[in-house]
Formats: structure tokens, sequence, C-alpha cells
């Protein structure tokens, strides 16, 4: 009898270990690190009588994959450190982006990084995907959608997307017309986009 007691709990506990250790599909799921030294973010922006164009680093970031399809991710990227390419003048250069780093813009002292999170993933065919995700700039988040490609091999990840952005909803309102009258060829489009280029080793 003792020994019958005893089986019938060890099948027991086998039995629930089954059921807690069973199909779970998230278990597929691996979260792969971003290489920041691949990965790079390209802003541009527009204004009436030109355009600008720029870069952010990554700091941070991670992939997360089933196989070879997208299922979610984040990345952080040091706004601190963004420069502007498009100008070659050293003076110039320096103007501008010092300008975009002060309160006009992305007040980097106090808010030294932006961050998106994925939130969703509709895959569209193939390589492509309908994205949602929260953006957080200046300390203020917001939800984002944009298309994305995602293209996998047997030693790493890589991802593209373009978002755009718009900037009055992160409390940048220089120069916008949503807010100042009679900018003329001053005013600024309130829409900047980020050319995202992510790669994620295996």
């Amino acid at each position: 009898m003792k020994k019958m007691f005893v089986f019938l709990v060890a099948g027991l506990l086998f039995n629930a270990a089954a059921i807690a250790g069973g199909p779970d599909k998230k278990a597929a799921d691996k979260t792969l690190a971003v290489d920041t030294k691949s990965s790079k973010i390209t802003w541009g922006a527009k204004k009436v009588t030109g355009t600008h164009a720029g870069t952010v680093p990554v700091e941070s970031g991670s992939l997360i994959v089933d196989g070879n399809k997208l299922k979610g991710g984040s990345f952080v990227a040091d706004v601190k450190s963004l420069v502007v390419t498009d100008i070659e003048d050293k003076d110039m250069n320096g103007k501008l982006t010092g300008h975009l780093k002060s309160d006009d813009f992305f007040s980097v002292e106090k808010h030294p990084q932006a961050k998106l999170v994925i939130t969703s993933v509709t895959p569209k065919g193939g390589d492509n995907y309908d994205v949602a995700g929260k953006l957080t700039i200046k300390g203020i988040t917001q939800d984002v959608k944009f298309p994305a490609t995602v293209k996998s091999d047997a030693n790493k990840v890589t991802a593209n997307a373009k978002v755009t952005v718009d900037r009055t909803k992160y409390d940048i309102k220089f120069r916008s017309t949503n807010f100042f009258e009679n900018l003329g060829d001053k005013a600024i489009e309130n829409d900047f986009t980020l050319d995202v280029n992510l790669v994620a080793n295996k």
C-alpha cells in the first residue's frame, strides 16, 4: 500500500512537471542583442528652404525572433551624441548641432536618450511587417506605426524601418506653423524621419 502511494505521488509530480514544461509558443522566441557598432539611425528633417540630415548612435537594443520571424524588440538612441552630416562647414555644422541639442529641440542635457519599444508585429508576407510601438523622446511617450523589413541568415538578423515622427507631440515646437504665425521661409516641417537599421548577431 505504501509503495502504491509513493508511485501515485510520483506520477502526479511527473504529470505536473510535464504540464508546466509543455509546449509554449514563447519558448521558441529568442532575444538577440543588437550590435551597436553595425547598427545606425539616420535622421532627416525638412524646412521651407531645404533639408538637413544626420545620424544618432544606437546605444543598446534587442530583437526578438522566432526562427526567421520578427516578434518584438526595442532600442535606445544616444541623442546626446547626434551629429549633422549634410553641412561641411565646421562652424555652421557646430551651430546647427548645438541648436538641435538645446531646449528648442531635443534638450539632450535633460533627456540624453530616446527609446522605441515594439508593442505588436503584423507579418505582411516575405520579409515585410507592419510594426506598432511606443516611442519616447524628451521623456514623452507616444504611439507610432511604421513598415519594416527583416532579413535573417545563419549569422545575423537585420531589421530596417522608416519611422515618421511628428515632433510637436514631443514638445518640439520651434518654428512650427501649428504654434507660430507668419514664419514665412523660416518654418520647419513638423514631421521628421528616422531610418533605423538594426543588426543583431545570432
